[in-house]
C-alpha cells in the first residue's frame, strides 16, 4: 500500500528548466529547518550553507566562469552558456560540511549531509519547488572555491539548483529491489 510520502519518494524529479518565479527565502529557510532533521551522528549536524539570489547569483556566476578559463585565460562559449543557464535559475544553494581527517567521522558527516539534502528535495517537493542536486568538476576548483569563500578543510557537497519546475522530467524506471538485494538466513 503506497501512502503520502511513498508517493512524494516515488514522484520526486530532479529538475533542470526552472520557471523564473522568485521562490520565497523564508519559505527555502522553512525547508532548512525541516530537514535539519535527518540522522547526524552525535547531532553534531555537519552542514552549512551559502544562498545565492537575487543579484548574490552573480557572485556564483563569476566563481563559475572563472573556474572554467582556458590557460591563455579565455572563456569558452559553452561556459558563457552556462553561466546564462545558471544566472535564470532562481535560487543557489551551496551544501559544504567540514572534511574530517578520522574517516569514520567524514563517512558519517557526509551520510548526514546527504540525508539532510534527501529530506529537503522531499519537503520542497511536496510544496511544489523542484530542484537538481549538482557536483560538477568545477565545484572542487579552488576558483570557485576561493571566490565563494569555501576554506580549507570544507567538502562542497552540492550545489542546489532550486525553482519552480518549468518541466518535470517523466520517471525512468528503477531495478526492482530483489535483483539487487541478498538475503541471509543462515
Amino acid at each position: 500500500m503506497i501512502n503520502a510520502i511513498d508517493q512524494n519518494i516515488i514522484e520526486r524529479r530532479s529538475i533542470k528548466k526552472f520557471k523564473a518565479d522568485a521562490v520565497d527565502l523564508e519559505e527555502i529557510i522553512e525547508l532548512l529547518n525541516v530537514a535539519k532533521w535527518a540522522p547526524n551522528h552525535k547531532v553534531n549536524e555537519p552542514w552549512r550553507f551559502q544562498l545565492y539570489t537575487d543579484a548574490g547569483k552573480e557572485k556564483f556566476v563569476q566563481a563559475f566562469i572563472e573556474s572554467m578559463l582556458t590557460p591563455d585565460g579565455e572563456t569558452p562559449p559553452k561556459v558563457l552558456n552556462k553561466a546564462d543557464y545558471f544566472r535564470s535559475i532562481p535560487l543557489h544553494l551551496v551544501v559544504i560540511m567540514p572534511e574530517d581527517p578520522r574517516q569514520r567521522r567524514w563517512d558519517e558527516d557526509y551520510g548526514a549531509v546527504s540525508s539532510m539534502l534527501q529530506n529537503f528535495q522531499l519537503a520542497a517537493w511536496e510544496r511544489g519547488i523542484g530542484m537538481i542536486w549538482r557536483s560538477n568538476d568545477w565545484i572542487y576548483n579552488p576558483v570557485f572555491r576561493e571566490a565563494i569563500g569555501v576554506k580549507p578543510g570544507e567538502k562542497i557537497v552540492a550545489t542546489m539548483m532550486i525553482g519552480y519546475p518549468a518541466h518535470v522530467p517523466t520517471k525512468q524506471e528503477r531495478t526492482d529491489i530483489r535483483e539487487k538485494l541478498t538475503i541471509i538466513s543462515e
